[in-house]
C-alpha cells in the first residue's frame, strides 16, 4: 500500500499511528500542501483523491481510499488482530463518539484550507484568524475532557489505545502549535503523553517524517 500524506496533516497523522499499531508496512508519498500552490491541486494527485485533500490510500490492488477515518475503519477491518474498537457494542459507540468529537467537531474547522480561507477570501488578519482557532479547540476540548470523566482508564477508553486516541493525539499537536494552554485539560494531557511514550504514536509524530522541514 501507499500512504500520500503531508508531515504535519492531522488526518494523515491519525493513519500513520494506526498502521504503526498494527504493525502495516506501507510506502509514504509527500504531497505537499503549500509548496507549488498547494501539490494536492495538482491534476496527478486530483486523480486520485478529487477532495484536493490528503491522505490517500492506494491499496496493493489499486483501490484508492480517501477520508482518514473510512481508511482508520478499513484497516480495522482487514488487520483486526491489533483492535482500535472494542468488541463489545456499546463500548465501540462510545469510543466512535470520542474519536467523531475530534475529527467531525473540531479538526474540520481548523484545517488548513479552512485557515487560508479566513486569511484570504473572509479577510481576516492573523489575530483574527487565531481567535476562530482557539475557539473550536477549547469548545471541543471543553467536551472531549468531560467525556473523558465516564471513559477513561490510561487512555480515552480503557487501558489500550483505540481510535479516540488516534484522532486526540494530531489535535492535541496542533494545539501546542498554535500555543493554545492545556491547564484545563489534565485528563487530555496525561492520555497523549500514555500515548506518546509507544512508539506507534512517536514514530507517527510529524518532525519524524521524511518531509518534516
Amino acid at each position: 500500500m501507499t500512504l500520500y500524506g503531508y508531515w504535519r496533516s492531522s488526518a494523515a497523522y491519525r493513519v500513520r499511528i494506526a498502521l504503526n499499531l498494527k504493525g502495516i508496512e506501507v510506502d509514504h508519498k509527500s504531497v505537499h500542501l503549500v509548496k507549488d500552490g498547494g501539490q494536492q491541486h495538482h491534476a496527478d494527485y486530483i486523480s486520485l483523491n478529487p477532495q484536493q485533500l490528503v491522505p490517500a490510500l492506494v491499496l496493493d490492488d489499486g483501490e484508492v481510499l480517501t477520508q482518514s477515518m473510512a481508511m482508520l475503519e478499513y484497516l480495522e477491518d482487514t488487520h483486526p488482530e491489533i483492535p482500535l474498537l472494542p468488541s463489545d457494542t456499546l463500548a465501540k459507540a462510545k469510543v466512535r463518539a470520542l474519536a467523531n468529537a475530534i475529527a467531525c467537531d473540531v479538526h474540520p474547522l481548523n484545517n488548513l484550507r479552512v485557515l487560508q480561507y479566513l486569511k484570504g477570501e473572509a479577510g481576516l488578519d492573523d489575530a483574527a484568524k487565531d481567535a476562530w482557532y482557539q475557539h473550536w479547540i477549547v469548545t471541543g476540548f471543553n467536551a472531549y475532557e468531560a467525556m473523558l470523566a465516564d471513559t477513561a482508564g490510561e487512555f480515552s477508553f480503557g487501558d489500550s489505545p483505540t481510535l479516540a486516541d488516534i484522532c486526540l493525539v494530531p489535535q492535541v499537536y496542533n494545539a501546542r502549535r498554535f500555543k493554545i494552554p492545556l491547564d484545563n485539560y489534565p485528563h487530555i494531557v496525561r492520555i497523549v503523553e500514555n500515548c506518546n511514550r509507544l512508539a506507534a504514536f512517536a514514530e507517527a509524530a510529524p518532525e519524524n517524517q521524511a518531509d518534516a522541514v
